[in-house]
C-alpha cells in the first residue's frame, strides 16, 4: 500500500464521519420538533457506510496469494446513503400546544438524544484518528523527501 493509498483512506473516512456528524446534529436539533400527524414528524437519520476494497481503487495491482479481489483489506469508505428510522415515534397527549391534532396529540421525533451524543462523540474521534492518519503520512513523505538531500 503506497502513501497515496493511505491519503486515499483516510480522506474518504473523514468524509465519512463528517456526513455522520452532520446527521448526528440534524437529528439532535429535530429532537423536539412537534408535529400534528406521523407523516409529517420528523424521523431520525442514520448513514449507512460501505467498505471499498483494495481492488477497486488499483485494479491493475496483483492480489496477495490466498486473495480474491473482494477479500482482504478495505481501501476507504463509502457512503451507500441515509435512512431514516422506523422506529415508533413519540405520542403525547398535549391538547393546548399548537401543533396538537384533533384528538390533543403531538407526535415527536424517535430520536434519543442520549444515542446521538454517543454517536457524535464516536465520529468526531474517528475523525480525529483519520487525520492522526494522514498527518503521520504526511510525517512519512517528508521523511522520504529528505532522505536524498543527506
Amino acid at each position: 500500500m503506497s502513501l497515496g493509498n493511505i491519503f486515499d483512506i483516510a480522506g474518504s473516512g473523514m468524509t465519512a464521519q463528517s456526513l455522520r456528524l452532520n446527521t448526528t446534529a440534524s437529528n439532535i436539533a429535530n429532537a423536539e420538533t412537534a408535529s400534528s400527524s406521523t407523516e409529517n414528524a420528523y424521523r431520525a437519520r442514520k448513514p449507512v457506510f460501505a467498505a471499498i476494497q483494495q481492488a477497486m481503487l488499483n485494479p491493475g495491482q496483483q492480489q496477495s496469494f490466498g486473495t480474491s479481489l473482494n477479500e482482504g483489506p478495505g481501501a476507504g469508505v463509502r457512503v451507500e446513503g441515509i435512512l431514516e428510522s422506523d422506529a415508533e415515534l413519540q405520542m403525547r397527549y398535549e391538547p393546548n400546544h399548537p401543533a396538537a391534532n384533533e384528538d390533543g396529540y403531538v407526535f415527536y421525533p424517535n430520536v434519543n438524544v442520549v444515542e446521538e451524543m454517543a454517536d457524535m462523540m464516536s465520529s468526531s474521534r474517528s475523525f480525529q484518528m483519520n487525520v492522526d492518519v494522514m498527518n503521520t503520512a504526511k510525517s512519512m513523505m517528508q521523511r522520504i523527501l529528505t532522505l536524498g538531500q543527506q
